[in-house]
């Protein structure tokens, strides 16, 4: 819901001739902002004389007789003493400051006409944003009528279409007025038919309870002045009142939650409810609700977005919140439906409890769902949709998807062509399922739930589509074999056949006997939408699981919540039927608890402030309730009493309530199959066809068997549940008939277990309630119908608050208030006084009754209209005031301006004769400059003319003397030397057209020459880039190098020391080899010993060979890289890769052969272990060879 911006201008702009006015006052101070102001004046304001003033001296001399001393201090030429002028100057100075903070000021109001006499239009301007309601940035008291006119009262008359008008009284007498319409008409009317109008100054007002009047027109007019100015929200006590605007305005954002936030902005909003919930529960520790109601299109399910995105941008930070905020495009695509109202109609009830933790972060969330309107996926009226899901699927599946879920367009599936609408004007529903597949992510419904999730609702719409044929002549009838009970078989995972006698066929147990019965063509039509309709059901109630399993975190941290309630207001159509019946009877119960909250808060803030206060009575509808809870003789009870009766029929439903109800107050039976119920809103006619059926709910138990049998997971979950739920045996007529419901309680017993939940629940939340209007039932914007929004106020209980604030003391304001608004009006020797003082001694100056007002320990309790008296008396003095100063400051002005006009006159004459003595000069030099370049010119011009004429003279000369001579000369040398001009002439113009080219390819060759030359400053760049990556080269070559050497040192020392060890043990062993040949012959020392040593010398040769050859390999192609990256030598390759891959190679070569060094290691280490046992032994031969030579 959102409402557009009025019109703004910057605060604090000026026009010039505010900037006139705020340099009149010659006095040093700084005038105050009321006397910088007076631009609220009407233009065609004059003083009057004193023969068309009576009016207004003989109403100022009764009520104000401070002013008549005012009127007394004017001269008798006209002129005002300048010190009492300047002393009310400052007492005005003193009476703003008041203004600013009066409970009226800064009030919203855009210019609406009321066509009454003496009306006039206001000034207003509006806050920056974020303020909803724009302040005055004129005077703080604009409406200056003359008095004389506005001393004709308005009142508000009801006119025979049940609008109300406001017009103007012309006279009264008796019992009678004469009063003046806006049309223009004059009625005669008695003046009990006269309800009293509120005074200007509160139109408006941004809550109800501040209205001197509080009535249905008084009401109706300020929600409507508000309204035609798109300021949609206004309280009324503890009850905020939101009108849907139908358009897009940006009400809504981080700038307006800041401003709240911040408590910036005072003005009613959602944002505003929302954030005194938040703090309430932080700072009371109480768990807080939010109670959202009003009739389809009024904004309901936009109002509750509203308030969880405040929620989620204070409370957010866990990232729960997000997920949170995307529940409502799934609840709003399974839950909601266009209807003849509404676009975007919930067609359930919704509880979403938000969870906090103890530092105010949201930390989980819990939803709750109230009576879905199962009916609507199998019937809906003409121009209405069913539920989005079932188009957005349509419109907006993939290929892949549409293929495996056999779907078609949505105008083929007769569940949906029925109502011949499929889609909403500005909604694309494939962006839409978009979306809505978008936040099954988030809320972590994985793929191949939300593809079961599509596949159950192709079912519902398949199911639609299947057809009967009648097979006897008792007109029994059988499901079709065709597409539509093909797709609903494989969708659901079932066999066809089992498929099609569950809807063909019902199983019954009569005694010990089983019977199988044929189903007729009604019966079997409603077998099918009953199976739709509850696996639609079942997945919506599904849906709602599987978020509340990914939000519920916080309730096991902590206890404080906030609940959100977005409920159905009270409904009465031309034909209601059970769902009506339902939703009114929770609006009875919310509508019980609002009145007993409402009072609650009124008693206590009347016993806070020690007022003297009975209790006042409302209407109780405990009746209302009694009807429809009391047992045995209640709406509920009988109602589900009949439906338990097998041969029960809505009209047997209708007699019974008749019957055993007509004694009830709230009860009245009707004609026919109707009855009449007293709500507490008004009378609603309720039509019992369809009661019992829908009450029933019945799923037959085939139909159970059969989810039971599908392969398909989901459909599986559904008849457990739904098993689980009908757990105990069927007992009474139900068994008998072979029925099985599909739940152990009717729908009406259910709805009221889960409503009693939720009065408990909110019984122990601190209430914060939320009305939405619907203005009008076009959808349209700017358009306000007094009847249909009279209505809806009527049965949210809005006027029900005004009655109950209008029987106490609605108008409240502090002794600070007070006394600053009004104490000017005392005398000076009384406005001294404390607050509280200056307060009474307001009262009792004005006679205003003991009885009409109460004195709290903070505040001034009035009744109703109290306000009025004192703010007639308030404006007829500051009119007073605005005439004394508009004349002294007119008659300052006027000596200012003469004064200011021979000071400008002067100014300007020493300006204009300083500005001609310049110009003077200027032209002087301007003329000496001249006459120097005219003398130079003309100079210029005579030289070049003498140049001319004796060039000229030469010429002449020239030919006359040529003549003589080639006379003498002959004519032959004559035509010569005229050849000869001519091809000197040829020449020189063959010169010139060739200079002509070579100067063009000079220009030419100087233009390449400058490309060459940044061309060559780029290879300059370029080759200065090469020669540094030259260089990084070099240095990595040669650091690479010097590890390689390093490397190989390493390695030849390595074999250098295996060489050298092995060569001293094998001369060892040589030695004492030949010892032991020499010493004894006998003796054969086995030569196997010395094989292994040479096997090892020969092995670290073979390693020692291999490292020279690799060492030379690997130096030789590292060298010819180098050249090849230095150009010394050509090549196709890339020096750089084949670098890198050189190197791969020399490490895996190096790794395997540092392996073989160590193994070879590893082996010689266990000969040399095994030489050591031979020497012993050797030694102990020795030692026995020894003694044996010896003995």
């Amino acid at each position: 819901m959102a409402s557009a911006d009025t019109a703004t201008h910057p605060p604090g702009s000026q026009n010039s001739s505010e900037k006139m006015e705020s340099n009149l006052d010659p006095r040093p101070h700084v005038p105050s902002p009321y006397l910088q102001q007076i631009r609220s004046l009407p233009v065609d304001f004059r003083l009057t004389d004193s023969h068309n003033s009576e009016p207004f001296e003989k109403s100022a001399t009764t009520d104000a007789g401070n002013f008549h001393a005012i009127s007394c201090a004017i001269a008798e030429n006209g002129d005002l003493d300048s010190e009492t002028v300047l002393g009310f100057e400052d007492t005005v100075r003193n009476m703003d400051q008041v203004t600013q903070e009066s409970p009226y000021s800064g009030q919203t109001m855009s210019v609406e006409d009321r066509n009454s006499v003496g009306d006039e239009e206001l000034c207003f301007g509006a806050s920056p944003l974020p303020s909803l309601t724009p302040t005055h940035t004129s005077p703080k008291w604009s409406d200056t009528t003359p008095y004389a006119a506005k001393k004709k009262l308005q009142s508000w008359l009801k006119l025979s279409n049940e609008n109300w008008v406001l017009g103007t009284i012309l006279s009264t007498s008796g019992g009678e007025s004469v009063i003046s319409l806006p049309e223009g008409n004059v009625l005669k009317v008695t003046a009990e038919n006269l309800l009293p109008a509120n005074p200007d100054i509160l139109d408006g007002v941004d809550d109800l309870m501040q209205l001197s009047y509080l009535h249905e027109p008084s009401v109706l007019y300020n929600l409507q002045y508000r309204y035609n100015q798109d300021i949609i929200y206004t309280k009324a006590g503890p009850v905020l009142i939101a009108i849907n605007p139908f358009k897009e305005v940006p009400l809504y954002g981080n700038a307006y939650i800041y401003a709240y936030k911040r408590k910036s902005v005072e003005s009613p909003h959602v944002y505003a409810i929302a954030d005194t919930a938040i703090r309430e529960m932080i700072r009371d520790e109480i768990n807080q609700s939010i109670i959202i109601s009003g009739e389809s299109g009024a904004g309901k399910t936009e109002t509750a977005k509203i308030a969880m995105q405040y929620l989620a941008a204070l409370g957010g930070g866990s990232g729960i919140e997000y997920e949170i905020l995307k529940t409502n495009p799934i609840l709003e695509a399974f839950g909601n439906a266009k209807t003849s109202r509404n676009d975007n109609s919930s067609r359930f009830g919704k509880l979403i409890e938000i969870y906090f933790s103890e530092t105010g972060k949201i930390s989980g969330a819990k939803i709750q769902t109230f009576l879905l309107e199962k009916s609507r996926v199998v019937q809906c009226a003409e121009g209405e949709r069913s539920y989005h899901i079932f188009y957005q699927l349509c419109a907006g599946a993939p290929p892949a998807l549409r293929e495996k879920l056999i779907l078609k367009n949505a105008d083929e599936y007769k569940y949906l062509s029925q109502c011949n609408c499929y889609e909403i004007n500005r909604v694309d529903d494939a962006e839409q399922f978009r979306i809505v597949m978008e936040a099954l992510d988030i809320v972590h419904v994985n793929k191949e739930d939300q593809e079961s999730v599509f596949a159950m609702l192709a079912a519902v719409l398949w199911l639609g589509n299947v057809s009967f044929s009648v097979v006897d002549n008792e007109n029994h009838v059988e499901a079709v074999e065709d597409e539509g009970l093909s797709a609903v078989a494989h969708l659901l995972g079932c066999n066809i056949k089992e498929l099609k006698l569950a809807l063909s066929t019902r199983h019954m147990r009569v005694g010990s006997d089983d019977i199988v019965q044929k189903l007729t063509l009604p019966q079997a039509i409603d077998t099918r939408d009953a199976l739709a309709k509850s696996i639609y059901s079942c997945l919506f109630d599904w849906l709602v699981e599987q978020i509340n399993k990914s939000l519920a975190v916080g309730k096991r941290r902590t206890g404080r919540s906030i609940s959100i309630l977005d409920i159905y207001g009270f409904e009465s159509f031309d034909r209601n039927s059970f769902e009506q019946f339902c939703i009114n009877y929770a609006n009875e119960r919310l509508q019980q608890h609002f009145n007993r909250h409402l009072f609650k808060l009124e008693q206590e803030e009347y016993v806070q402030d020690g007022i003297d206060w009975a209790k006042v009575d409302f209407e109780d509808n405990q009746d209302c309730l009694n009807l429809f809870e009391k047992k045995p003789l209640g709406l509920l009870s009988l109602l589900d009493e009949e439906s338990t009766f097998p041969n029960g029929t809505d009209l047997t439903f209708a007699n019974k309530l008749k019957q055993h109800l007509f004694s009830n107050s709230c009860f009245r039976g009707e004609r026919g199959r109707a009855f009449t119920v007293s709500h507490f809103a008004g009378e609603v006619m309720y039509d019992t066809t369809g009661f019992l059926e829908k009450n029933r709910d019945l799923l037959h138990l085939d139909s159970i068997q059969l989810l039971c049998s599908c392969t398909c997971q989901l459909p599986r979950i559904f008849a457990s549940n739904m098993l689980r739920q009908s757990e105990k045996p069927i007992v009474g007529p139900l068994y008998k008939s072979g029925g099985a419901d599909s739940q152990k309680l009717s729908v009406a017993t259910k709805f009221k277990g889960q409503l009693f939940q939720l009065m408990q629940r909110l019984e122990n939340t601190t209430p914060h309630f939320i009305r939405c209007i619907k203005p009008n039932n076009f959808q349209s914007p700017g358009i306000y119908d007094q009847g249909l929004v009279l209505q809806q106020l009527r049965c949210c209980g809005v006027l029900e608050v005004v009655r109950i604030s209008r029987s106490g003391f609605p108008t409240r304001m502090s002794h600070q208030k007070f006394a600053r608004r009004y104490g000017f009006l005392l005398l000076e020797n009384v406005a001294a006084k404390d607050p509280l003082g200056v307060s009474v001694a307001i009262l009792h100056q004005f006679n205003i009754q003991p009885e009409m007002y109460q004195v709290g320990y903070t505040k001034l309790f009035f009744r109703t209209g109290q306000i009025g008296v004192l703010e007639d008396t308030r404006n007829r003095t500051l009119h007073g005031i605005l005439r004394v100063q508009s004349s002294f400051r007119g008659h300052q002005a006027r000596l200012y301006f003469k004064e200011l006009s021979r000071g400008i006159a002067n100014l300007q004459s020493f300006v204009r004769g300083e500005k001609t003595r310049k110009e003077f000069v200027t032209l002087l030099q301007r003329h000496r400059a001249a006459v120097v370049i005219q003398k130079q010119i003309k100079g210029r011009i005579a030289w070049k003319k003498f140049v001319n004429i004796h060039d000229a003279s030469i010429t002449i000369q020239s030919a006359i003397r040529g003549w003589l001579v080639r006379r003498c000369s002959g004519d032959v040398v004559l035509l010569q030397s005229a050849r000869k001009k001519d091809k000197e002439s040829d020449d020189v113009v063959v010169k010139s057209s060739v200079l002509a080219e070579l100067q063009r390819r000079v220009l030419k060759a100087e233009a390449a020459l400058r490309d060459k030359e940044e061309e060559n400053d780029i290879l300059r760049q370029r080759l200065q880039q090469y020669e540094s990556r030259w260089s990084e080269y070099e240095l990595k070559m040669k650091s690479m190098e010097e590890v390689w050497q390093k490397q190989m040192r390493s390695l030849q020392s390595s074999l250098s020391i295996a060489k050298r060890s092995l060569a001293i043990d094998d001369s060892d062993r040589n030695s004492d080899a030949s010892v032991n040949l020499n010493d004894d012959r006998d003796f054969s020392w086995d030569s196997n010993g010395l094989r292994p040593m040479s096997a090892g010398l020969s092995v670290i040769s073979r390693l020692a060979g291999e490292f020279e050859q690799r060492s030379q390999v690997f130096g030789d192609d590292a060298k010819f890289l180098v050249e090849v990256k230095s150009g010394q030598a050509e090549a196709t390759l890339n020096p750089d890769r084949e670098l890198r891959r050189l190197k791969q190679i020399f490490d895996a070569w190096k790794k395997d052969y540092s392996s073989r060094l160590r193994e070879t290691k590893v082996i010689l280490h266990k000969l040399g272990n095994e030489e050591g046992s031979g020497d012993k032994m050797r030694k102990k031969w020795w030692g026995r060879r020894n003694s044996s030579r010896i003995n």
